[in-house]
């Protein structure tokens, strides 16, 4: 099915790539978010923040509809996702990538038949030309080109998170969904990993949706942070902002001890380069 910019209206104009109104979600009586509003511009990295439980990753999930909202509208590329017919949908879908926090590989796949999941998926291609494109997209995320036989199980922690960053990549999505990216790798590897993700959000010109933790990854990448609290978002804007925000949990995140060292340590690590 062709694609029109038609069917897509925010190419035409300057609207969020993201639209997120009065979201609610939740498990049994207990609701995660109730009233939450989130808009995410088009080209930007955006960290979403917030103590455990408050929903980062439900809220991901929620966007990308493994997650039923109970209220509220989700628009993407200008359609909310509720209304879409599945042709539609799988329009948009073809449109994002996602990496989950633990790169969720599959164990009984190959490096390159992980990367090639998604194009068997949706695109109708030769297995010459999917061997090229994975191999394309080894090649994007640092990763070479013996690896594409290696299995999961014989992969490093930072390697994984590669891989799955590949098949995030592999239809040439506009956004990318990165759930926890640097969880469990070390400050060299956390570091390599953000590194890699500004020069593709530059190099492809993409939107990148990251739910972290990460205060280091919080002042090196993000263009704005969203910090969500009681069911909402207590506050969005650059870092520097936040640190200004008088909520308690926001002064203790983002002016704490641990803040404090990771502004020493990303200062350092920024003279020395």
């Amino acid at each position: 099915m062709a694609e029109h910019d038609e069917d897509f209206p925010d190419r035409q104009t300057a609207r969020p790539i993201i639209e997120v109104r009065d979201l609610a979600v939740g498990f049994g009586e207990r609701l995660i978010m109730d009233g939450l509003s989130l808009d995410v511009r088009r080209g930007e990295i955006l960290g979403v923040v917030g103590a455990s439980g408050t929903g980062k990753s439900v809220l991901l999930r929620t966007i990308i509809g493994l997650i039923q909202q109970r209220r509220g509208s989700i628009r993407v590329f200008g359609h909310d996702m509720a209304r879409l017919s599945p042709e539609k949908r799988r329009l948009i879908e073809k449109r994002w990538g996602i990496l989950f926090q633990h790169g969720a590989l599959f164990s009984s796949l190959t490096v390159k038949q992980n990367i090639q999941f998604p194009m068997r998926e949706y695109l109708h291609l030769s297995e010459e030309l999917l061997d090229e494109m994975a191999m394309v997209k080894l090649r994007l995320v640092g990763l070479k080109p013996e690896a594409a036989e290696r299995m999961p199980s014989e992969l490093s922690g930072g390697m994984i998170k590669r891989v799955a960053l590949a098949r995030a990549l592999a239809l040439d999505p506009e956004i990318v969904f990165l759930d926890e990216p640097t969880s469990g790798l070390d400050p060299i590897g956390a570091a390599d990993f953000d590194e890699l993700i500004a020069t593709l959000q530059k190099t492809l010109g993409l939107t990148v949706f990251m739910v972290t933790h990460d205060l280091d990854s919080l002042a090196g990448i993000c263009d704005r942070i969203a910090a969500l609290g009681d069911g909402k978002v207590l506050h969005e804007g650059p870092l520097d902002e936040l640190k200004q925000q008088k909520h308690p949990w926001l002064q203790a995140y983002f002016n704490g001890p641990r803040a404090r060292a990771s502004h020493v340590h990303t200062a350092s690590a920024a003279a020395k380069g």
